[in-house]
This record gives structure tokens, sequence and C-alpha cells, in this order.
């Protein structure tokens, strides 16, 4: 394993830097103040838009799509350190390279899974970053991290589906830009096999019977980053067959190749998140005094930044051993590794931004430094995409399988 930055890399490394540095950051206090401004707090404020504009000028546009003629065409050992590097500034950098849940994962499926028509219709509209979209699996009434127990109905009449069911925390749902939905639910509620009941539709948002009943915060804030969360109702909501993805009762194990790039991805960015933390605590450090000596003399500050360096050290080398296998023996053949830093990154960067936060103090709370909002997504991402609880059953289960 050679996880030495080519020269691809590097040059969009470089580039990145720069645009963070001399756009995205300092457009962090612009947007919450447009954003404050505006009708909608959903609506992306205008510097986005012009972030977005800068990006494309730049080269930095859909980096994240693997191996495809629709995106960059990177590895995801390439993507890795661009990843991180967003990660800094989590409400902004994604959306700005057109790389931002949950329409990277909703590209993903129709450039795999989707037919001429799906990709003509409803990705390249999604890569041109001229619309946005959500993704509908979870369910308030059920145990969503056990996907076979989704109970929303997609049921077959005549050269329909009609879908049937609610959902919540359904990302990107809020946005105003937002133009379609994936919708995973049971075609075949009753078959033998609980992994072959699902399926995947494409749901317009404007469809007669689609209703969002209203907003999800996460921690108490919006979540501006995803184009907000929401709960949806679905009441008979007619859809062509063509809407299909895939086959029928194929959702689940397009849900499976959705998820695994999805939550590499998340600790590639919660990687960025906990570096920022650090550089903030050590600005925090030098510029503060405490008990006649500056915060940095403290020796449990010291601890502090030392154990955060650390671990960081430790979760990239994982990340990128990850993204490594992935590229090389597939997603399947890097479960365990996926599985193993969707524990490890989402756990170990709350402690990071938990001693950052208190080190800040109030401030450390407060909406003037972004340690709590990032400390909110951070500890939202025990829970997304599975719980370390389901993760930590099923690589248990294949650890001792060894020794039967």
């Amino acid at each position: 394993m050679d996880f030495t930055f080519d020269a691809r890399t590097e040059e969009l490394r470089a580039a990145l830097l720069a645009f963070m540095d001399e756009h995205v950051h300092p457009a962090e206090r612009v947007a919450d103040e447009q954003r404050a401004a505006q009708a909608s707090p959903w609506a992306s404020p205008p510097v986005v838009e012009e972030l977005k504009a800068e990006a494309r000028r730049r080269g930095l546009w859909n980096l994240f799509l693997p191996g495809s003629a629709h995106g960059a065409g990177l590895t995801n050992l390439q993507y890795a350190p661009l990843a991180e590097i967003m990660g800094r500034s989590p409400q902004l950098a994604p959306t700005a390279t057109n790389c931002a849940a949950p329409d990277t994962g909703n590209m993903e499926v129709l450039a795999q899974f989707g037919d001429e028509r799906q990709q003509k219709q409803w990705l390249e509209p999604l890569l041109a970053g001229e619309i946005r979209s959500a993704f509908a699996m979870t369910e308030p009434d059920v145990a969503s991290s056990d996907a076979t127990n989704i109970t929303t109905r997609i049921e077959r009449d005549g050269d329909d589906y009609v879908v049937t069911g609610r959902k919540w925390y359904i990302s990107g749902a809020m946005h105003p830009d937002c133009r379609i939905f994936i919708v995973m639910g049971k075609t075949d509620p009753d078959g033998a096999d609980a992994r072959r009941q699902q399926s995947m539709v494409l749901v317009p948002r404007d469809t007669p019977g689609v209703t969002i009943t209203r907003a999800m915060r996460v921690f108490g804030y919006e979540d501006h980053s995803h184009g907000g969360h929401a709960e949806v109702v679905f009441d008979r909501a007619r859809v062509p067959v063509a809407n299909l993805i895939g086959e029928e009762s194929g959702g689940f194990a397009i849900a499976q190749a959705r998820l695994g790039p999805g939550r590499i991805h998340h600790c590639m960015r919660l990687i960025g998140m906990a570096e920022r933390a650090i550089e903030l605590m050590c600005r925090r450090a030098v510029s503060r005094d405490a008990f006649g000596k500056s915060l940095a003399q403290q020796g449990v500050v010291q601890n502090w930044i030392a154990d955060a360096r650390v671990a960081v050290e430790q979760l990239r080398l994982l990340v990128l051993k990850t993204a490594w296998m992935m590229d090389t023996v597939g997603n399947r053949g890097a479960h365990t590794e996926i599985q193993a830093i969707k524990i490890a990154t989402p756990r170990t960067v709350v402690g990071i931004l938990d001693r950052a936060i208190q080190l800040y103090g109030a401030g450390g709370v407060s909406q003037d430094h972004p340690l709590a909002e990032l400390y909110a997504a951070a500890r939202t991402l025990m829970i997304a995409d599975g719980p370390d609880e389901v993760h930590q059953r099923s690589l248990a289960r294949r650890e001792i399988k060894k020794y039967r």
C-alpha cells in the first residue's frame, strides 16, 4: 500500500486549498448573514452560487465520482485527501464543489443503476448542479437501522407504481431546488427473502400525493449543508413503472451499493473537521491566559492537543487503507474496513470536538465559532448510515466466523 499522493492529487489538493483559503472560509460568515436575511432558510445564499461558479472555473467539480465518465474520474484514494479538505467547511465546501450528500449518493445510484432516460432526465442536471435531490429510506415508525423493516409500499397498478408511506430525516428535501426523490419501499412485502422485498423508484417532488409535513432539526440546527432534513408523506403518489431504478426487488442491494461510498466520504470529511478543531484548539491555546499562564502552557491542554493529533493520524491511515481497498478489491472486499472506519471515525472526532469546545468555554457552544455545529454533525454520524452498534454487530460476526 502506497499512500503517496500522485501528481493529479497534488495538483487538485493545491487548487482546492487555495479555493478554500481565498473563497470558502471568507464566505462562511457571509453565508450565515445572507441566509438569515432571506425569506427561506433552505434556499442557497447568493454567495453559494458564486462559490459554485468559481469552483467550476477552477476545475473543482464533481470530484467524488470515482472511475466514471460522469465525474472527475478519480479513484477513492485520490478523492480522500480532497474530501478531507472540504470537511474543514462542511456547510459550504461540499456544496460549492457539487460533492454534497445526498446528491452524491443519488448521482452514484443513477450512474450505476439508472437507465439512459433516467440519466438524461435526472443525472445530467444533478451533475450540472442545476437541481438538488433527496434519498427517502428512513422511517419514523420502524427501526430503520434494519432496512428490511421498511413499511412504505410501492404497489404496481397497470403502468404505474403507487407509493404510500411516511419517511423522515430525508436529507435535501427542504431545499427549494430539490426536484427528485429516490424512494425505497416494498414491492413484495411477503417475499421469502427479506432482502428481496424492496425496490427503489424515482418520485418527482411535485408528484400529487407527496407532502413535506415538517422540517427536522439536528441538535437544534437546520443543517443547511444537506439542503435540510424533512418528514415526507407519500399518499398514493403515482409514478410510471419506467421510474423503477434497476430491477424490481433490487432495492436493498442498491441501497448497500450506495451506502458504502457514502460512509467513506463522511469519514473523509470528518477528518477534515477534526483538523479544523485542532487548528482552532491551538489558536485558542496560544491566545488565552488562565491562572497566570497561557492555555498552551497548561498540561491538560497539551495532552488534549497531542492526543488529537495522534488520533487523527491513525484515522487517516485507516481511511486511506479503506479507500485503497475499495479501489483494488471493490466495496464488498473492503466491507470490514468500511465498517471499521464508520465506527471509529465519528466516535473519535466527537471526542476531539468535545475537547475543543471545552477549551473555548462558553464560546465553544455559541454561534461565534463553528465547533458546536461541527459537533452536531459528527455526533449525528454515529447514527446516520447505520448506527455504531449495527456495524459493531456485523464486524464482530465476521471476526468470530474465522474461528468457527
